[in-house]
């Protein structure tokens, strides 16, 4: 039979190890949340890069286009 010292201590152990497992569990939900978080904010960035870079390459293609194919001024 199992002394009282001995299932108190059990008890104890037990009780800390599920106060460790519920501050894990929510170590990991705040982790998920962030990782989300990031996932959307990686996104936003990539496609804003490809706006900006296509934004670049249009001004690039305009400042190196051909002048002789360029309309006359309005004044001719």
């Amino acid at each position: 039979m199992p002394s009282p010292d001995r299932d108190l201590r059990a008890e104890r152990r037990l009780t800390e190890l599920e106060t460790r497992l519920a501050f894990q569990e929510q170590a990991m939900q705040e982790l998920s949340e962030a990782l989300a978080e990031a996932r959307i904010e990686g996104q936003k960035n990539r496609e804003l890069l490809s706006r900006v870079l296509e934004d670049l390459k249009q001004l690039r293609r305009a400042l190196m286009a051909d002048p002789a194919l360029e309309p006359p001024p309005p004044h001719y």
